[in-house]
């Protein structure tokens, strides 16, 4: 068994400097920590009992060196690629992670939400089913889902989703989004798809706010 990597990144403490909620943040292909950390800057007005985390992902990345990554996103020694064990190999070190915040802060899985971007939204919907007891929300702008027929299996629980992305993505194409509907659908969750017209690779404002919507939703159960 390999060992794990610690994820380490930034974070934003709680404005009512109690913690009683969690928000983390998995950044996106060659990104760090830092760069979805100002969307908590956004959303602390409305969340003020929850700490933001960040962590930057465990590999430096291929392409971009100054950055990192959850999984290579290249073949290996020439065989097809495998998105399935890339992602479970980084979904060990996530997990490892998720359960010292959680413990350092005393939060309890059910005031946790996960939002993932691109990679970071790969992540996100791959592992959080794949955990032992359900957090409040995933949130993944402009991801694949991973594995879908995997959410099917014995253990899995199954927290609400949103999922939104662009209808001009260049990078991750937008047919992949019904994809996430169908995956999840048939796999017995709640989920919630938005295709979001002439927005390319990103989050736009309406994002942020049905994101923040969601999470104060998902809190409120």
């Amino acid at each position: 068994m390999e060992s794990l990597r610690k994820l380490e990144g930034p974070f934003l403490p709680p404005r009512s400097g109690k913690a009683k909620q969690m928000v983390i943040f998995l950044h996106g292909y060659g990104a760090n920590g830092a760069d979805l950390l100002s969307i908590g800057d956004e959303w602390g007005d409305e969340l003020p009992d929850a700490v933001f985390l960040s962590p930057n992902a465990p590999e430096v990345c291929e392409a971009y060196p100054v950055g990192y990554q959850w999984f290579s996103i290249r073949e290996i020694d020439g065989k097809a690629f495998e998105r399935e064990k890339h992602a479970e190999k980084a979904t060990a070190d996530l997990n490892a992670y998720i359960d010292e915040q959680l413990q350092q802060w005393g939060i309890g899985e059910n005031r946790l939400v996960v939002a993932g971007f691109s990679q970071g939204g790969m992540m996100a919907m791959y592992t959080m089913p794949r955990r032992k007891k359900a957090c409040a929300g995933i949130i993944s702008y402009s991801g694949l889902l991973v594995d879908g027929e995997g959410l099917k299996a014995p253990g899995i629980v199954k927290p609400p989703v949103l999922a939104i992305h662009g209808d001009a993505d260049e990078i991750v194409p937008p047919w992949n989004l019904k994809a996430v509907q169908d995956g999840f659908t048939a796999a017995g969750f709640d989920v919630e798809t938005i295709l979001r017209p002439g927005l390319g690779h990103g989050i736009d404002t309406f994002g942020l706010k049905r994101g923040i919507a969601f999470i104060k939703e998902a809190f409120e159960k």
